[in-house]
């Protein structure tokens, strides 16, 4: 088979499907996509909200009090408590209904989805940490969303097995770290970037085996580097003594300061690391890969389009947060693990499940939701292996000569759920934060929006009347409603207003940190604008024969596939050329 162009049915642009891609297809049996991959990513973040909380009632019958919820009080989703919802007090076969031919499927899912019961919240055998989603094992944390097994963590996403910590973003086995992104095994690490074992620092981006130092790049098994000088240790405490990082107004100095040097020292065009033949970004150990990102702990093969898998996996296209060792999956998001999963979300210990969400230790199931221990189910409906075999081909057929539109989008067999099946606003999803659109843009687009609610608080202080420095701040500061910077006026989910819990305030006096001048979701923005998109672009190296690299032409001709655009200020180098700069 030859390569082939199509033209997206979203956003209109032309995306190629290779002859790889086309066996693939043909291997578990569906017909080539009709959205480019970044809308097909866009499609499943349309379901996944991580981050928006709310206080709500249980529609647990005779249910008492309010619990948190990924779903508002004016959603349409009937929602139950984890507990119950993971109980034997309900059965989600008594929703079942009969396929008919009269209708396009997608309408007849859709109609069951909003009748299923839903949990409010996954949080997963936590302690104290009731504010957290999509995580397990988290002790005494407060607002963490998709990590787990934490300790006294605040405000961070994806963090793994740290503790004693604030405002993180991609960190693993760490403590005591505050703003610091993509970082392994550091300690007392402050406002750094993509860094590893390093300790005692602050500053710092693209480190390694690092202590006690300050505003550096790109350094390696260094100790007592102010902005990459070296200094002996009695100087460089000296200078450190003169630095007040408990000052706001000098921290946003020297977050300039290291921007700018950053932009000086050249950058590998991928973090990718004991791997072959693979395109992306953040691999480790992946094999026959291509436009992967944060793909890591070895064994994962022969995928394409994946986003974030943290175990083997093979023969997978166009997933994301999957693992454990799933298998010929496609166009899913949320499966742990899987065999044989398509176009279906929040599958676990499944196969060959089709067209299903929030269903588990299933199998041949299609266009269910909510069951467990369940097969040979079609819309919560049970069959008979015999009537199930039959069935299948009628519906898909049906799904092809009656497909579902909207607007102007055709939803046939082999594209993933329209978006209007989703229980969330657009703006309340990771949608939002991988693709930005206006209240206005999202409405044309057919996507629904959630608009601000009003708020029955006055803030009691603005930004501006915050002390500059921590130690001009006392517990009178303690919920205390604070207006966030943005007041309102960003596209970052900004929640217009925050309080300092007790916890956070201690965190800062103790780590010698100012007061945030952000809410949380505007400060989690923040951190995601320091990570290169989940896109790729071709580029050549940018190393010439001033770098003395002795190329024979003066000019380094390696090409490669990158995620720093070609407009951006960075300096990139292919692998050999870094190396040859930094190591």
């Amino acid at each position: 088979m030859n390569s082939e162009t199509k033209t997206c049915q979203n956003c209109k642009q032309n995306f190629t499907i290779e002859p790889e891609d086309f066996s693939f297809y043909e291997k578990i049996k569906v017909p080539p996509p009709t959205f480019c991959p970044e809308c097909r990513l866009q499609q499943r973040m349309i379901f996944r909200n991580e981050r928006t909380l709310y206080k709500r009632k249980s529609d647990v019958p005779n249910s008492q009090g309010e619990i948190i919820s990924v779903f508002s009080t004016d959603s349409d989703q009937k929602v139950y408590d984890h507990k119950t919802w993971w109980g034997d007090s309900w059965d989600a076969l008594s929703y079942g209904q009969d396929i008919d031919f009269s209708k396009p499927f997608f309408e007849q899912l859709k109609k069951l989805w909003w009748i299923v019961p839903d949990m409010a919240l996954l949080n997963i055998n936590s302690v104290n940490s009731d504010y957290c989603s999509i995580t397990e094992g988290n002790k005494n944390c407060y607002l963490v969303i998709g990590g787990d097994f934490n300790e006294n963590l605040m405000y961070s996403s994806f963090t793994f097995n740290t503790k004693d910590s604030s405002d993180l973003h991609w960190v693993f086995k760490s403590d005591l770290n505050y703003e610091t992104i993509d970082c392994i095994s550091c300690s007392r690490l402050k406002y750094s970037q993509q860094c590893e074992t390093c300790f005692d620092s602050s500053f710092l981006f693209n480190c390694k085996n690092c202590n006690n130092c300050f505003g550096c790049v790109n350094l390696r098994n260094a100790s007592y580097c102010f902005f990459n000088k070296q200094l002996d240790k009695e100087l460089y405490r000296e200078k450190m003594r003169e630095i007040d990082l408990g000052s706001f107004s000098k921290i946003q100095e020297f977050k300039k300061t290291q921007k700018e040097s950053v932009l000086k020292y050249p950058q590998k065009f991928a973090r990718i690391i004991r791997s072959f033949n693979s395109t992306g970004d953040n691999l480790d150990g992946v094999k026959n890969c291509n436009n992967c990102f944060d793909v890591s702990s070895g064994g994962v093969k022969d995928c394409g389009n994946i986003w974030l898998s943290y175990s083997a996996v093979s023969d997978c296209h166009d997933c994301d947060h999957f693992g454990r060792n799933s298998q010929e999956c496609y166009q899913v998001s949320t499966v742990y693990p899987g065999n044989k999963i398509l176009f279906s979300k929040f599958i676990f210990e499944s196969n060959n499940v089709s067209y299903s969400y929030n269903s588990h230790n299933c199998s041949d199931v299609f266009g269910c939701i909510g069951l467990r221990n369940k097969s040979y189910c079609i819309l919560n409906k049970q069959y008979t292996k015999e009537e199930y075999g039959e069935l299948l081909p009628r519906i898909i057929r049906h799904m092809n000569n009656m497909p579902y539109i909207n607007k102007g989008r055709v939803y046939k067999y082999g594209e993933f759920f329209p978006p209007d099946l989703s229980p969330f606003r657009y703006n309340e999803t990771v949608a939002q934060e991988l693709f930005p659109l206006s209240k206005e843009d999202a409405l044309e687009q057919g996507y629904k929006w959630k608009d601000r609610e009003d708020r029955n608080y006055q803030a009691d202080l603005k930004t501006e009347d915050l002390p500059d420095n921590i130690k001009d701040v006392n517990e009178d500061i303690i919920n205390k409603v604070i207006e966030c910077e943005h007041k309102g006026a960003c596209n970052e989910q900004c929640t217009e207003a925050f309080k300092i819990i007790p916890d956070e305030l201690q965190f800062y006096k103790r780590m010698n940190l100012p007061l945030p001048r952000l809410c949380p979701n505007c400060r989690h923005y923040q951190r995601l604008k320091q990570r290169n998109p989940l896109k790729l672009w071709h580029r050549t190296c940018m190393c010439d024969k001033d770098n003395h690299h002795n190329h024979n032409a003066g000019k380094c001709e390696i090409e490669f596939e990158t995620s720093y655009a070609p407009e951006r200020p960075e300096i990139v180098y292919c692998e050999k050329c870094y190396q040859q700069e930094v190591y």
